[in-house]
């Protein structure tokens, strides 16, 4: 078991590394649409990369994902065939929002053999959401 402040000292050490290793202007909150974001999770479990719809009104985040789902077709052949679609995906702090995402299961933030695995699935796995999200943002903001 690892202190609060270990922990903390692990996690900025590896987004630190992370930085270094793939020294990329990734998209992350910068989408240009308030309601989308796209998102590196790495913790204790597992490791995910995410586009994210975070508008707290319903409709809102129904209406963009509707819009995702449409083009689930093409981003499973031609982006990320293992991708996973999640209309009420639920934060560990509760709250709900709709996610589209790829996961690394078994993977700890704490176990820096898991390291040098989830920095290249992130980094790999990121660009190729960027790419789909970089070809249908205008779809999708339209």
């Amino acid at each position: 078991m690892f202190s609060r402040e270990e922990s903390k000292r692990l996690r900025q050490e590896f987004w630190t590394s992370f930085g270094k290793e793939y020294p990329r202007k990734w998209i992350l909150y910068n989408t240009k649409i308030k309601e989308i974001q796209l998102k590196f999770t790495f913790n204790r479990k597992l490791a995910q990369v995410s586009l994210d719809i975070i508008d707290e009104d319903e409709l809102i985040r129904a209406y963009y994902f509707e819009k995702l789902e449409s083009l689930q077709k093409i981003v499973k052949s031609e982006y990320l065939p293992e991708i996973i679609f999640d209309s009420q995906y639920e934060l560990p702090e509760g709250k709900v929002i709709s996610r589209i995402y790829v996961q690394l299961d078994n993977v700890s933030i704490h176990n820096q053999k898991d390291w040098p695995l989830v920095k290249e699935f992130l980094a790999s796995k990121m660009l190729r959401l960027e790419e789909f999200f970089k070809d249908f943002k205008e779809f999708l903001h339209s």
